[in-house]
């Protein structure tokens, strides 16, 4: 079994005495965080102060900037901050982004100001005369200029545009402006075009784009096409008016610019760590420190001779967290000096902290001296002029409960509409950003501090985890297969709230027993975990969680961008730019995709810019396949990232793949992955994410395999399956007239159900066991946390109709699955995690079970079986309330129009899931 290398100076007793006492908040990632934990800190929300909503909090806090003076600091958001007004749309002067201006020469920050940006992505600077700034607009392609009058700031209009006329590399991908310096004689302006590969210099005086250069090698010389380079530019810094240096984020380079006589060129490509994101230069221009956000390391470059000179790492110091396996997900992802440049404050973003650096010039000697607790997910690290004060951002809270994310999208009713929709309990508008101001910690404090961040990210000594561990010693001894299976948006009050014994809240129940009779039958069967938490907040990050048990710093900054509509492209299921990773040849790619560009430097191989990186810095293997696949056990793929954009195409055009109910047997592959590392292992016939397919016809390919397993008993030890119609969507084109809400959450139920029926009678039956988890909770209410959702675990050696209230997350059900199989964990969150040992006891109890028809299912034109005692459920006024679909697959049709169901969150969600309320429950709308 994995053994966790941990040396801590203290005990269990000490870590649990220690947050006692503290403001300690857990999060569905099973950390907890305790910002207000350093002497003096204070830690406070962001209000703009918006007339028509004055108590709005603003979130996704990104960027710190301190003016050259050092008196005011500029924090800059760059997220999802949208609001639906009363009258039911969204509403554009509370719809923006901002920059928060807070005076800090004095004392505690004080807010003297807050502009409006349309949008935004992490860019910002200052001109050196400290009486001018820059904010990059992101998908608005353009600049915006901000200067002093007298004491108000205010924006110099029009902004600047960079002209790429909306387009972007790949398919269906915008430009997006990202990282902005001015150079140092303040004439010039630097800006990465993070989606178009390039940087575009601008003349100030003229505010317009003098030169852009593409950073791609094959771009800048032909005979080097295809050879990867220069994509995803992040960020930019100025060494001087004539050189400069730009991260590229995919190819994990650092790009060096010449600039000279108006023209830009590449002179050297400086290889660092994963995920390079942003950079500080010392005061005589001679150090370039580069956060590697997927490496957990800070790349120190000699910005003369451009050569590296050493690789510290950020995640703790090695007497508090030896990590002797190197395990990733500290997400470094911002840095600061000191004034007598003897120490490095670096942003820890995945284990939400800031790493204390003390820097020398002897390689080797430079450190991490300890850790500062902050908010969830730190952003953006400054640090005074005088050195004795740090102000960071976080991106990141607890939502808490969000009865009112009824999501009425499908609402014909419109006063309930509009009722419904100006609650804005969608997830990501409950997300608050944080503002931690505190004095830079002595070295007892930082000490304290330290271990501190060690309780909190569970590095210490857990109670329980030696008993955990011998729990899952014997269901390793005894379990040779796991077979896991991942759903779609659901909260558990959507579909458990009526479910007793049980933490549910019945007035937010939209999927009740007589539509989810499997899911109900199973939680009383097996466990009912009625405090289970998703770690991530919607599909975007919810599969990386799902897969990965971490996310990366690329998914951080991407997810509540792109689901605001503000830009970027869905790239957490292993495409970027909507371009199939899979194939790692560009004319591959376009041979098997005709929509692909056959551009060779249009993503040149199979790097994908999401993936986390593996134990040890395995480039993009910090996957649950990845483990399995080092670990040699066998897998098999159903479903997970595929690409899934095939399904949604022109019948007539040749990449389109069309559905087929037996697949295997007309010989008509029904998937892609998008992974390099799944095509070997994946069921090409299984269907991937297509709401117009039934689960049903998902379950029986997984159980045409299945059979063929059982008869020669090789049934692989790790199966992903994805089962994912209780999404819902295509109404008007659904097949098999499973084409309404309760229809498709019903498909999904009756295939679970078939699921579990089938290992049940099998001869795996005593050594299988099956988790069961939504990727994330978006698409609902939930009384307690808009986190909470469903999870099962089913199979011998469960508890038998027992309620486990424990706090368990996404990552504590990935810890046991590698518990279970003996795979090493993926990163550093599954790492520390505990295993569920809760669910668990060590008597064999038959896995007997019988998948229950919902009767709604009935009025398709699934093959069902003839309905009997076993398989239905028992004859009442609700059965038969629910024996039909309350809405017609037309109204569902008409009140989704423009959504976009082609992959999971492509569509308004917020609209979506009033819609669903109202479809639902009428007109009889409550929360209470």
């Amino acid at each position: 079994m994995f053994t966790l290398a941990v040396l801590l100076p203290f005990g269990a007793a000490d870590a649990q005495g220690g947050s006692a006492q503290l403001a300690s908040t857990p999060l569905p990632t099973g950390a907890r965080i305790t910002p207000t934990a350093a002497p003096g800190a204070l830690f406070q929300r962001m209000n703009p102060n918006l007339p028509t909503l004055p108590d709005f909090q603003a979130g996704q806090a990104v960027s710190t900037a301190l003016s050259p003076d050092g008196k005011t600091l500029l924090v800059l958001t760059s997220g999802y901050n949208r609001n639906w007004n009363p009258q039911g749309k969204i509403d554009q002067a509370t719809s923006e982004e901002y920059i928060f201006i807070y005076d800090v020469g004095s004392g505690a920050p004080v807010k003297r100001q807050v502009l409006r940006v349309p949008d935004s992505f992490s860019g910002i600077a200052w001109h050196p005369d400290g009486r001018q700034f820059y904010v990059a607009g992101g998908v608005d392609d353009d600049i915006h200029r901000y200067i002093l009058d007298v004491s108000q700031w205010h924006e110099v209009l029009p902004a600047m545009p960079l002209g790429h006329h909306d387009q972007g590399l790949g398919l269906r991908v915008r430009p997006m402006a990202a990282g902005v310096a001015v150079s140092p004689d303040g004439k010039r302006l630097l800006v990465t075009n993070f989606e178009n590969d390039s940087v575009s210099e601008i003349d100030l005086a003229t505010s317009r784009v003098i030169h852009e250069l593409d950073l791609r090698p094959g771009k800048i010389n032909p005979a080097r096409a295809g050879v990867p380079g220069g994509e995803f530019p992040f960020w930019v810094a100025y060494q001087s008016d004539g050189k400069a240096y730009v991260t590229s984020m995919r190819d994990r380079e650092v790009v060096v610019l010449r600039i000279r006589d108006g023209a830009l060129s590449v002179i050297k490509r400086i290889p660092v760590g994963g995920q390079p994101t942003r950079m500080v230069l010392n005061r005589a221009k001679s150090r370039l420190y580069v956060a590697n956000s997927n490496s957990d390391t800070v790349t120190v470059i000699d910005a003369k001779r451009d050569l590296v000179l050493d690789t510290l790492g950020t995640t703790a110091p090695t007497k508090t967290y030896a990590n002797a396996s190197q395990l990733k997900g500290s997400n470094p992802n911002s840095l600061a000096l000191s004034p007598d440049e003897k120490t490095l404050y670096v942003t820890n973003g995945g284990t939400n902290a800031v790493a204390v650096i003390g820097l020398s010039a002897r390689k080797g000697d430079s450190a991490v001296r300890g850790l500062i607790p902050t908010g969830w997910y730190p952003n953006s690290v400054s640090v005074s002029r005088d050195g004795k004060t740090l102000y960071v951002v976080n991106g990141k809270s607890m939502p808490g409960p969000n009865g009112g994310n009824c999501r009425d999208s499908l609402s014909t009713e419109k006063a309930a509409t509009v009722r419904c929709r100006a609650h804005n309990q969608y997830i990501w508008q409950l997300t608050k950003a944080g503002f931690l101001t505190l004095p830079v910690p002595s070295g007892v404090e930082l000490a304290k501090l330290t271990r501190q961040v060690a309780v909190n990210n569970n590095w210490a000594d857990v109670r329980g985890r030696a008993a955990a561990a011998q729990d899952m010693a014997f269901l390793r001894s005894r379990i040779k297969h796991v077979i896991y299976v991942v759903k779609e948006n659901r909260t558990y009050d959507q579909v458990l709230g009526d479910l007793r014994p049980g933490n549910g809240d019945e007035h937010l129940v939209l999927l009740p027993e007589p539509i989810t009779p499997n899911h109900h039958a199973l939680a009383r069967q097996f466990v009912t975990l009625d405090n289970f938490l998703v770690s991530g907040a919607a599909s975007n990050d919810g599969w990386i969680w799902s897969t990965a048990a971490r996310s990366t710093e690329y998914s951080e900054k991407n997810i509540a961008i792109n689901y605001a509509g503000r830009g970027l492209s869905y790239d957490n299921e292993g495409q970027n730019r909507n371009i199939n990773l899979g194939l790692a040849d560009p004319e591959a790619r376009h041979e098997e995709d005709a929509r692909v560009p056959d551009d060779p430097d249009l993503l040149p191989g199979d790097r994908d810019v999401a993936a986390p990186d593996g134990p040890g810095g395995e480039e993009g293997a910090g996957y649950l396949w990845d483990s399995a696949l080092r670990a040699g056990i066998t897998i098999r793929n159903y479903g997970f990232y595929a690409d899934e954009a095939r399904y949604d195409l022109p019948h007539d055009d040749p990449a389109y793949v069309p559905p087929s109910r037996h697949p295997y047997a007309d010989k008509m592959v029904q998937a892609y992955a998008n992974k390099s590392a799944l095509r070997p292992i994946t069921d090409v016939y299984f269907r991937g994410f297509d709401q117009n397919y039934a689960d049903y016809w998902r379950y029986t390919e997984w159980a045409r395999e299945f059979d063929n397993y059982a008869k020669s008993g090789t049934l692989p030890a790790l199966e992903l399956v994805r089962l994912p119609h209780d999404h819902f969507g295509d109404f008007a084109t659904a097949a098999d007239g499973v084409n309404t809400v309760e229809t498709q959450m019903a498909d999904n139920d009756y295939a679970l159900g078939l699921l579990v029926q089938k290992i049940g009678n099998s001869p795996f039956r005593d050594n299988t066991l099956i988790f069961v988890v939504e990727d994330d909770a978006q698409d609902g209410g939930d009384h307690v946390d808009a986190h909470r959702s469903l999870a099962y675990v089913i199979g011998p050696y469960v508890k038998r109709h027992a309620v486990v209230s424990t706090r368990y997350t996404t990552v504590n059900l990935l810890r046991t699955i590698e518990d279970v199989l003996g795979l090493r964990p993926m990163g550093l969150t599954d790492g520390n995690a505990l295993p569920m040992a809760a669910v668990f006891d060590r008597q064999l109890q038959p896995m007997d079970y019988t998948a229950i028809v919902p009767e709604v299912l009935r009025t398709t034109q699934l093959p069902l079986p003839p309905r009997t005692a076993r398989n239905s459920l028992p004859a009442s006024a609700e059965t038969a309330r629910y024996a039909h679909s309350r809405r017609t697959a037309a109204y569902w049709s008409t009140v989704m129009a423009g959504q976009d169901f082609s992959s999971e969150d492509r569509l308004d969600t917020q609209r979506f899931n009033r819609a669903l309320w109202m479809g639902l429950r009428g007109v009889d709308y409550s929360v209470p």
